[in-house]
């Protein structure tokens, strides 16, 4: 049977099939909590990857990411998918580029094609309300019991039917899909599946005659003809099913049809749960590349585009990074007005040093940088017009430490902290992002500890981006670099001094503290009035 996995290039069923079997016979009996099949999800295998989500995730906002730009809709109907699962696809991005490249050219079809598209929604939704249905508990009644069963074989028929039916021409892994369905619809459980649903519902078909009279009411009602459903395998005539229910009293047997029909049925799902496992896991799969194409649509709603990026190959000769229309995803869902920017590197394994005033967008431009470094070598759509970047074996990222209530150690001591936390988990040509270095500490300790990380992280060959407000270290490192593969982007001002949120070569002159102040109210006018009200009303 040819295993329906999207996220291997190498098809293998991930999932803990044993324990997942379990969960679908109390299921399919009474219903189970939604947690129970996103457990094993969580189980679930990937491809082995290098990089730590404890490195980076908390600073990146990957659950607000997700849940602000992967909302998949479809048909106008909202499906909320199993966020915790994406978070840890996205995370944890293959070490093998054929895994990679596997995903992409699935996401490469079905965004250049409607109809298959259309084809994987549509499967999505059938395997949607077949899980929706295992997770709904019957009714208290026995008939409500056992046509909740028969309901959840429809699903299984539809869904398989769904996947057999579609993705005609696929030279992607979708392929792997119809090829699944196409085996399980030919196996002998789907087929005892199909004609118990059918005998349900189609025991016989009658042919009647109505009579009505002048008030529109049924006078008569006449059977003129009976067919009985033959031709079905559970079919039994009249008579042989009288004989059946007459043997079985002789022998002392006592059941009802109710239980007759409660243990076909039972013994129908057995014979398809092997491949019910596989749907459960396609489930997770598919909500990878709905996700993606979800965020590509909101991208374009804003005026923005994505990329499946160019990633050079560690093993290869690096070449200049460049990302054009890079933007941050996270502004996305703040109604915020999103403003692209174009970054290029003469090399990737370089440190580039950040200045700028404050509310320029330099942290943003960070967080830009590592989520396109993050969803590109995941196999997802990253937030750029066209990227080419190098392979990264991880990625560690460290924003502006908030301080806490049991925080034992002053700014300092948490600053030093954190370059030490980046050294013990630092490989070698990872990703680096480091916003404000030592902006914890006096300027002149500052500086001297700001050159000896960029001195040490040199010999690691990283992809580092750093931001700072040192703007006198920054120009005379410019001018005199400790080390090579430095390289310097400043915040783009427009002729009023004002931040266009775009960047451009070089190191800020300024930190325009004092419009941030006046912005924000800060200035000495202001502070004043302020104090002076504040006297006014002590003496009143």
């Amino acid at each position: 049977m040819p295993v329906p996995d999207l996220l291997c290039d190498k098809p293998a069923v991930r999932l803990d099939a044993a324990t997942l079997k379990q969960t679908l016979t109390f299921a399919f009996a009474s219903g189970v909590p939604s947690s129970s099949f996103a457990q094993a999800l969580e189980g679930a295998r990937l491809p082995p990857s290098t990089w730590d989500p404890r490195s980076f995730a908390k600073e990146l906002f990957l659950p607000e990411l997700i849940a602000g730009c992967c909302k998949v809709i479809i048909g106008g109907h909202p499906y909320p998918i199993d966020r915790a699962n994406l978070a840890r696809i996205l995370s944890r991005p293959p070490s093998s580029w054929a895994v990679v490249e596997f995903r992409r050219r699935i996401l490469t079809e079905l965004s250049g094609s409607q109809t298959l598209r259309g084809d994987f929604e549509r499967a999505y939704v059938s395997l949607h309300q077949f899980r929706l249905l295992l997770e709904t508990p019957p009714l208290a009644r026995r008939h409500d019991t056992h046509r909740r069963r028969l309901e959840i074989l429809g699903a299984t028929k539809s869904a398989i039917d769904a996947l057999a039916e579609a993705f005609d021409g696929a030279k992607s892994g979708l392929a792997r899909l119809r090829e699944f369905g196409s085996e399980v619809r030919a196996g002998e459980g789907f087929r005892r599946l199909s004609a118990l649903l059918d005998y349900h519902e189609n025991l016989s078909t009658l042919d009647v005659r109505v009579r009505i009279g002048l008030d529109g009411r049924m006078r008569e009602l006449e059977i003129l003809f009976i067919r009985e459903n033959e031709s079905n395998w559970f079919y039994a005539s009249p008579f042989g099913r009288f004989l059946g229910k007459l043997a079985a009293l002789l022998r002392g047997y006592r059941f009802s049809e109710q239980e007759m029909l409660a243990r076909l049925v039972d013994r129908v799902f057995e014979g398809v749960e092997e491949e019910v496992v596989q749907l459960f896991q396609l489930i997770g799969d598919m909500e990878f590349f709905l996700a993606a194409l979800s965020f590509r649509d909101l991208a374009e709603a804003n005026g923005l585009s994505v990329c499946l990026p160019e990633i050079v190959p560690a093993s290869e000769e690096p070449t200049g990074r460049s990302l054009s229309g890079l933007f941050n995803p996270l502004l996305l869902s703040q109604g915020v007005r999103v403003v692209a920017c174009d970054i290029a590197t003469p090399r990737p394994d370089m440190t580039v040093i950040v200045t700028g005033p404050n509310s320029g967008g330099k942290t943003r431009l960070l967080q830009s940088l590592a989520i396109a470094q993050m969803l590109g070598q995941a196999g997802f759509f990253s937030p750029a017009r066209a990227a080419r970047l190098a392979h990264a074996p991880g990625l560690f990222v460290s924003l502006i430490e908030e301080a806490t209530a049991d925080q034992t150690e002053g700014r300092l001591g948490v600053e030093l902290i954190r370059i030490r936390s980046l050294f013990e988990k630092l490989q070698v040509g990872s990703m680096v992002i480091l916003d404000e270095l030592c902006s914890g500490t006096n300027p002149s300790e500052g500086e001297e500890i700001f050159e000896l990380v960029i001195t040490l992280l040199a010999e690691l060959s990283p992809q580092a981006f750093i931001t700072t407000h040192f703007l006198n270290l920054a120009a005379r490192i410019a001018k005199n670099p400790p080390v090579s593969g430095l390289a310097f982007f400043q915040v783009e001002l427009d002729p009023h001094q004002f931040p266009t949120y775009r960047f451009a070569s070089g190191v800020a002159e300024t930190s325009l503290a004092q419009r941030t102040a006046a912005r924000l109210g800060v200035t000495r006018e202001e502070l004043l009035a302020l104090v002076e009200a504040s006297k006014r009303a002590h003496k009143g």
